[in-house]
């Protein structure tokens, strides 16, 4: 077995086109983009559920949502529960590994450990056990310099509001979540391995980085929302009245700051991150380092009228993916476009430390496309959200990086794009008559899909409208509660 170090990076809501390295000309990611150009761009890495809890439950787990039993968030869904046969930590544990999470895990209970030797917890807003309050709010309370919270600026968790960070640059989040990074590999067990799991809470609103990189942006010229001529299916143009709105429009400047601010906390976590690898560095760790970046799910920033996640379009559903080996690994590819998920990267992480793969897992190991070997089985990927601030929004998409399809079942609409002439997906080519072989052919992989779950989302060779039925529940999850010996949230 290969004991090298494994430090996963992970952002929470950052889109995958929001990186240097990924062609964006506008954000600056000098720390990520020299990962990445060190080691492996994954051009075509998608979440399986664009919204953090089923997104993290697949990518702990390395299985499909459908077998986690979390298909989204809202809308019947349940929070991540306990239960999992196999997790990435528990699976690095069992194989000699010091475990540690700092940051946001979005556990529930948010206490668990899910495999984990021990946890840090920046929760943002949430305080969901009873008496719990995360480690980072504690630290903040307990270190602040005046009589304010961690979010005084009067931004929510979920707005399209932007602003500078109101307090001391020291007290942000990203800060803390490094700091506490740097902690644990000063303390750790130096005769093991580490896993160090770094879970940022940021760019996910509230867009609220220290001014410094707030200033980076506020004046430059950014990229305006992309528009469609498909986007009135979630409803005519509207303005987004509430602060928290999941489509509508804004004004230019509203919009600006929106990106400005999501930009400057990208670019802040990239600050951040570089301390981090400088002390890998300076002690001599990172060439034996495995190291990891991606995120959970993008944001769609105002792309065709539409806000936050939970979407099958890039903005929402494409992620940031780049995966550097240890030097004594020969890394001989540099970009890789073929589409993977994040439940790949448990079987990634475990086939490159030469440790057993548990059959629970549904993703399959990238290590053969990171050395060149062009055996990978998949031709394309799936993925899919419950209902969640509208029943419009449930969705099932497939893509193979060329072409994307998506099935929006209360709404029973189809939708085609082709991301490589369309990447902003800005023509439907559902209804075209040129494109209706393509189309039935994306159809029948889904079905073909959907099949085995007998959920009554097809009959025979077709898909089944949806609208007015209850919810889509996974079997799965109450099956997994029910071999748990905690039993609160079946109970609750």
């Amino acid at each position: 077995m290969n004991k090298y170090n494994v430090l996963f990076l992970m952002t929470d809501q950052q889109r995958g086109d929001c990186l240097g390295i990924n062609g964006n000309p506008y954000v600056e990611t000098p720390n990520l983009d020299w990962i990445g150009s060190q080691g492996t761009v994954f051009s075509n890495a998608y979440t399986p559920s664009p919204s953090c809890v089923p997104a993290r439950a697949a990518l702990l787990t390395g299985m499909d949502p459908w077998n986690t039993g979390i298909l989204g968030m809202g809308r019947g869904q349940k929070p991540m529960g306990v239960g999992f046969s196999n997790t990435l930590p528990g699976e690095l544990a069992k194989s000699g590994y010091h475990t540690q999470l700092v940051g946001k895990g979005h556990f529930y209970p948010q206490r668990s450990l899910n495999g984990f030797h021990h946890t840090l917890l920046d929760e943002s807003g949430r305080e969901e056990d009873p008496g719990f309050t995360s480690d980072y709010k504690n630290w903040f309370d307990l270190n602040k310099s005046g009589e304010y919270g961690i979010t005084d600026h009067g931004i929510d968790w979920n707005s399209w509001m932007a602003r500078p960070y109101h307090a001391p640059e020291y007290l942000h989040p990203t800060n803390w979540t490094v700091n506490e990074s740097i902690n644990f590999l000063k303390k750790r067990d130096p005769s093991k391995p580490f896993f160090l799991m770094t879970s940022f809470a940021r760019p996910h609103s509230p867009y609220d980085p220290p001014a410094y990189y707030f200033d980076l942006y506020i004046d430059k010229d950014l990229p305006k929302p992309f528009s469609g001529d498909w986007n009135s299916i979630y409803g005519s143009e509207r303005k987004a009245i509430e602060p928290d709105a999941w489509r509508g429009v804004r004004s230019e400047e509203e919009v600006q700051r929106a990106r400005a601010g999501y930009y400057g906390s990208i670019t802040h976590i990239d600050h951040q991150i570089g301390r981090l690898l400088f002390y890998l560095r300076k002690t001599g760790q990172l060439d034996h380092t495995l190291i990891i970046f991606t995120s959970d799910h993008g944001d769609m920033l105002g792309d065709h009228q539409l806000w936050r996640k939970t979407y099958a379009y890039e903005g929402s559903a494409k992620v940031p993916l780049l995966i550097k080996l240890p030097a004594a690994m020969e890394q001989r590819v540099k970009k890789v476009d073929r589409p993977v998920l994040l439940q790949d990267l448990m079987p990634t992480i475990l086939d490159i430390i030469g440790a057993d793969i548990p059959e629970s897992v549904d993703g399959l190991s990238l290590r053969n496309l990171l050395l060149g070997d062009s055996d990978f089985s998949r031709e394309y990927i799936h993925g899919e959200h419950s209902a969640c601030y509208s029943e419009s929004q449930e969705m099932q998409y497939l893509t193979d990086g060329r072409f994307k399809y998506i099935w929006l079942p209360r709404l029973n609409h189809e939708q085609l794009f082709d991301l490589k002439h369309d990447p902003e997906e800005s023509k439907d080519l559902a209804n075209e008559e040129e494109f209706q072989s393509e189309l039935l052919k994306w159809r029948k992989r889904l079905i073909q899909k959907l099949e085995p779950r007998n959920a009554g989302l097809i009959d025979g060779e077709k898909l089944v409208n949806q609208a007015g039925k209850p919810p889509l529940i996974s079997p799965k999850y109450e099956e997994r509660l029910a071999r748990s010996e905690y039993k609160w949230i079946s109970e609750g």
